[in-house]
């Protein structure tokens, strides 16, 4: 059966009567919704959960799985109808969010699990409703404990909910503490990330976190440390008891699992890891051990190698692409600064690195042109909105990129400058392009190239020097 709820069937000719019934008060607000009709909904709601329908017998059970196809429809309608306004305002002073946290606690069907959580994430869309949700503290936990489901639309109508929350300023922090109240949410997060294969509920359960983590610092460090308590006594062999999740390996397994699925879902994660790498403690538990570092290494080092950017792609594609470049080249660049001694940080892969790096400046400024004949592009008005969000992100993976270039510059060998020549990554065209984004920041990382290669190649080096007249070496 499809999971997502279908628009309301059209009326038939039998509904005639009905319609005068609307036309005569009973729409709710200014829509064609029918109170009554909605009434009759909410009443067939709590009759499945009131307390004679839940005390049932174990062999009643199968049947409180499942959802009466003529209730499921209705429910539906009642779905699609909550995203109006008018509607949500009357499910909210009809107290239905009570109703649906009735069914939370007693139902267990998922079907009408998943259908209560999505209508109470589409009331949440509007920020009176989303407050009062928020404040209820009852029917927040009742909301966090689904995320315990064990049902895929249950967890990404519940994870939709929670971003949506999360997103209202008025009470993000009422959420963030709330969570931190409940150690096991990050245990059913990582397993979702770490073992699912539904890419809509991994897209969405990243969403969370990487909202999680932006908003508050404390949390994402309690969750990096919980990773790395390791249980004082090995388990026994026939022992229950799930291994301890840590964050970065679970990031790691949802990115390649939605990494050719949805390339949005993946700017995401590698959010996620860049904001990790915004403290101490989520650099060592991407570094401290060698499979994570090496995991996440050749994992990123493939991503800006092999598939973002290519020398095949037009240069236009970098707007596509500059928000996850950004970030992974910044995780990279921390691993390189933090860990240069590890083995899996090969001296073979500066070049191809180089190459891309390089390849990403020269797209930029291809990107940054303005057109020529733009007839207002002098006018005030036009002058102040230049730096457009496109620009500012430019600007970030502009900054994030000469970094990283020169902290590889700055240990390049005469050898390996010799086949950087030799292959391509160092001719004078990709140099030029290193040299004019790098100066005059990092004067001395140039100076200190250019000494290596005046011994490697120094009509190349002399060439570069005429064209960079400030540049003093000496030599």
């Amino acid at each position: 059966m499809d999971r997502n709820p279908s628009p309301p069937p059209p009326r038939s000719e039998e509904d005639a009567d009905a319609d005068e019934d609307v036309a005569g008060g009973d729409c709710i607000g200014s829509t064609v919704y029918s109170r009554h009709w909605l009434f009759g909904v909410l009443s067939g709601l709590i009759q499945i959960v009131s307390p004679e329908n839940t005390k049932s017998s174990s062999d009643d059970e199968e049947q409180q799985m499942e959802l009466d196809e003529e209730m499921e429809n209705e429910i539906c309608r009642v779905w699609d109808m909550s995203m109006d306004e008018d509607v949500a305002l009357f499910l909210q002073e009809f107290n239905a969010p009570d109703i649906f946290m009735g069914v939370l606690a007693k139902s267990k069907c998922p079907r009408l699990r998943e259908i209560c959580v999505g209508i109470l994430g589409n009331m949440a869309c509007f920020q009176e409703i989303c407050v009062s949700i928020s404040n209820d503290n009852n029917l927040g936990q009742v909301l966090l404990h689904c995320l315990y489901d064990s049902d895929p639309p249950t967890l990404l109508e519940t994870s939709r909910l929670l971003l949506t929350c999360l997103s209202q300023t008025e009470v993000a922090s009422v959420w963030v503490e709330r969570i931190r109240e409940y150690p096991a949410i990050y245990d059913s997060i990582c397993f979702i990330m770490s073992s699912s294969t539904n890419v809509d509920l991994l897209v969405k359960v990243g969403e969370v976190v990487d909202k999680l983590f932006d908003l508050d610092e404390k949390l994402m460090l309690e969750w990096i440390r919980n990773g790395a308590v390791q249980p004082q006594d090995p388990p026994q062999e026939d022992s229950e008891e799930q291994p301890a999740f840590r964050i970065v390996p679970c990031v790691l397994e949802a990115a390649k699992q939605i990494r050719s699925e949805n390339p949005e879902g993946l700017d995401v994660y590698m959010h996620i890891l860049q904001l990790l790498t915004t403290v101490d403690d989520g650099i060592q538990a991407i570094v401290q051990c060698p499979d994570t570092g090496k995991d996440t290494w050749n994992l990123l080092f493939d991503l800006v190698c092999h598939e973002f950017c290519q020398s095949d792609d037009p240069p236009i594609i970098l707007q596509e692409q500059k928000t996850v470049l950004a970030s992974v080249y910044s995780v990279l660049s921390s691993i390189y600064a933090s860990q240069a001694e590890q083995e899996y940080l090969k001296i073979e892969e500066d070049l191809p690195l180089i190459d891309s790096l390089i390849r990403v400046l020269q797209n930029m400024e291809h990107c940054q042109k303005k057109p020529e004949n733009s007839a207002d592009s002098n006018t005030e008005e036009m002058k102040k909105s230049d730096l457009t969000q496109d620009d500012f992100h430019l600007k970030i993976l502009k900054d994030i990129s000469c970094e990283f270039l020169s902290n590889i510059f700055q240990v390049l060998t005469k050898e390996t400058v010799a086949r950087g020549l030799k292959e391509g990554q160092l001719s004078k065209q990709k140099c030029s392009c290193a040299f004019q984004n790098l100066l005059p920041f990092y004067s001395p990382v140039i100076e200190d190239f250019l000494k290596i290669l005046h011994e490697v190649d120094k009509t190349l080096a002399d060439d570069l020097e005429e064209s960079f007249p400030h540049l003093k070496v000496q030599t």
